[in-house]
């Protein structure tokens, strides 16, 4: 697996800057190269490093949910001597055991985005608060149907079976910003309320989206409401839903805030999403890697939370009473900044 992560596109590996050689030297590992989330949390990874004369080497997994590709980038961050690594984990469980020697080797590990499970497993996490980020797009949700929320049909389009964390805190702070009474908070699926047609996985993208949807329609034609993990699983259920004519009666709900997100607002796809910020995550991990380095200090959280909070905005330009939010032309400043 080692040499496979180091002779095939699996792993992206980057100088960061290109004319850096510092001492100091990190790696971030992401689900996937391709997705673009994680190229723009790699571009601020990128930037920051080359800002403070770091070398940085980044790896990515073939899909959203490939393993076994970022436990071999862990070795070998370990191996080459790194300082820290920034890790967004598809697996938040079963990585936790190869973190664990990253951190017996000296290393410092932060996840961005995705907490690990237990999210102690990791020294920090910067990250969305990704149930309120669910939270908030279940509240507009509710506000836009109105009494009809009663009687909605629901598809709820998730990540993977693995059920990763950002993905079950998506998922469930969606359902309870909607109203519906939670079952164990800690997975998704076994909630009893009959607005729920199914959950169904993605892989985060819009081939994913768009055979989930299939599947949940096949089920109820008349769901009008659909959660989606992300915004290219959200493109995707877009283009299912055209196919069944039903592309203007449903109300598609999503979270990332990408340009090409808030675009698909603006366009109708989405009716509104919950803006994270992936370069600042990433910018600022490569900074905590960096103190870690030089003093050994290890970043500090967000005040009466577990992991440090990066910030969220609910997008859309169907502002809902007592559901704070920013418009598109704001969404389109701040995209993924």
């Amino acid at each position: 697996m080692k040499k496979l992560l180091t002779c095939s596109a699996l792993a992206l590996s980057t100088m960061a800057g290109g004319a850096y050689a510092g001492s100091v030297s990190a790696c971030l590992i992401t689900k996937t190269d391709t997705n673009p989330f994680f190229v723009k949390m790699r571009e601020g990874a990128e930037a920051k490093a080359a800002e403070l004369g770091m070398t940085l080497k980044s790896y990515a997994g073939r899909i959203d949910g490939d393993h076994e590709t970022q436990v071999a980038a862990i070795e070998t961050c370990i191996a080459d001597g790194a300082k820290g690594i920034l890790l967004t984990a598809s697996d938040t469980s079963s990585i936790v055991t190869a973190v664990q020697q990253a951190r017996d080797a000296g290393l410092v590990v932060i996840a961005l985005d995705t907490p690990l499970d237990p999210i102690d497993a990791a020294d920090a996490t910067f990250a969305t608060d990704n149930f309120l980020a669910g939270e908030l797009i279940g509240q507009w949700a509710r506000s836009q149907l109105g009494d009809a929320a009663a009687d909605a049909k629901i598809a709820m389009l998730d990540l993977a079976v693995s059920q990763p964390t950002v993905g079950v805190l998506r998922d469930q702070g969606f359902l309870q910003g909607f109203g519906i009474e939670l079952g164990d908070p800690n997975k998704w699926g076994d909630e009893t309320d009959p607005r729920i047609v199914g959950n169904d996985v993605t892989a985060g993208n819009e081939e994913g989206g768009r055979k989930a949807m299939e599947n949940l329609l096949a089920i109820e034609p008349m769901i009008n409401v659909v959660y989606t993990i992300n915004e290219p699983a959200a493109a995707g259920a877009y283009e299912a839903l055209k196919a069944f004519g039903r592309e203007d009666d449903v109300l598609i709900v999503s979270v990332d805030g990408g340009c090409p997100g808030v675009a698909d607002i603006k366009d109708g796809v989405i009716g509104a999403t919950a803006q994270q910020y992936p370069l600042r995550m990433a910018s600022l991990g490569v900074e905590a890697i960096f103190a870690w380095a030089e003093s050994g200090t290890k970043p500090a959280l967000t005040p009466g939370k577990d992991f440090f909070d990066t910030g969220v905005a609910l997008v859309t330009d169907a502002p809902a009473d007592g559901v704070v939010s920013i418009n598109t032309t704001e969404g389109t400043d701040l995209c993924w900044g």
